[in-house]
């Protein structure tokens, strides 16, 4: 079939003077060409579109695909990552990953949490604080929230936001550090409880029942990244900074219990084709979850969910396909 390929590429958004950090999510060529030569080599004819505004030329220019890849990330807005699938599902074109609410949903962090916490889902204590006032009341449930907290934007990838300040020891820090946050960003910030134990990202594959943990990667800071926090910093220069150790759920009881939330919260919230969840345990070793990536990175050697899949043996190839075959489900004959 002929699969559409939409992305953001971050040379054409720094070429029209977009910053680095703005354009940290965004795609190089080198994954736009992996990607490709992936789809096309699972059976399928690709056809390159690019970003939301490409696609809507083509689109109404008369263009149509089988099946779009979507990995557009869009530029600005809570719902930016829903912006390409909004388009598609307006012309009745089945495409991967998940649908417009979903990543409206999982995008912005405090709603994500809201849903997961009346789901089960165990959770930090958590308050979204768009004013000072927010900052100096009560968590969410009503409850003072403990310190050390945690602050970032609410609605921002790839650590943007996330430093060693944003690890927050007492009420008088929280405003000065969420205005900050606010300024730069502008965007509320989520404020949690802090966590101190292991952190880990498990990947995952498949929709509602049929979805299932493909496997985890446990995220260890080097003594010379900047401590305690995956910040960005961490994030941009992990190749020198961080390690992504394999672990097993089969003899971690840790990592067990990591994937089967993870699992959980995937299907609560309706995700779709493949994405990753971002866990990290409490004192007790007891792990929560953090964040949602329904949108993750397909980098083949870069990014964490094909850096999983190689881990686990799977291949590039085979990790494309079971997106595909997934969202291929929603074709309309």
């Amino acid at each position: 079939m002929l699969v559409g390929l939409t992305y953001d590429l971050r040379s054409e958004y720094l070429a029209a003077g977009y910053g680095e950090e703005e354009t940290a999510e965004f795609d190089r060529e080198s994954t736009i060409d992996a990607l490709a030569a992936a789809i096309e080599r699972v059976g399928h004819r690709v056809d390159r579109i690019g970003n939301a505004r490409q696609l809507t030329s083509r689109l109404v220019a008369g263009d149509r695909w089988n099946l779009v890849f979507n990995i557009c990330e869009g530029l600005r807005g809570l719902g930016r990552e829903a912006q390409v699938p909004a388009i598609l599902d307006l012309y009745e074109i089945a495409y991967t990953f998940s649908d417009p609410l979903v990543m409206s949903v999982s995008l912005h962090k405090g709603m994500t949490k809201a849903v997961l916490r009346d789901a089960g889902i165990p959770t930090p204590r958590y308050r979204v604080v768009a004013t000072r006032g927010d900052a100096d009341g009560t968590a969410t449930d009503g409850q003072d929230l403990a310190f050390p907290a945690f602050a970032k934007p609410v609605a921002e990838g790839t650590g943007k936001g996330v430093t060693p300040a944003s690890k927050v020891k007492s009420l008088a820090e929280l405003w000065p550090t969420c205005e900050a946050l606010l300024s730069r960003y502008k965007q509320p910030a989520l404020v949690e409880e802090y966590l101190p134990g292991r952190e880990f990202t498990v990947g995952l594959v498949g929709t509602g029942s049929e979805a299932q943990v493909i496997g985890t990667l446990e995220i260890v800071l080097l003594d010379s990244a900047e401590p305690e926090v995956y910040s960005y910093v961490n994030k941009e220069n992990c190749e020198e900074l961080v390690e992504y150790r394999p672990v097993d759920s089969a003899h971690d009881a840790e990592v067990a219990a990591a994937e089967q939330i993870s699992l959980a919260a995937w299907r609560a919230l309706g995700c779709r084709d493949a994405g990753r969840i971002d866990m990290r345990s409490d004192a007790a070793g007891k792990p929560q979850f953090i964040e949602v990536n329904p949108l993750a990175g397909l980098h083949p050697e870069h990014s964490d969910l094909p850096m999983i899949c190689t881990a686990v043996g799977m291949p590039y190839d085979e990790l494309i396909r079971r997106i595909i075959d997934s969202a291929a489900t929603l074709i309309v004959k």
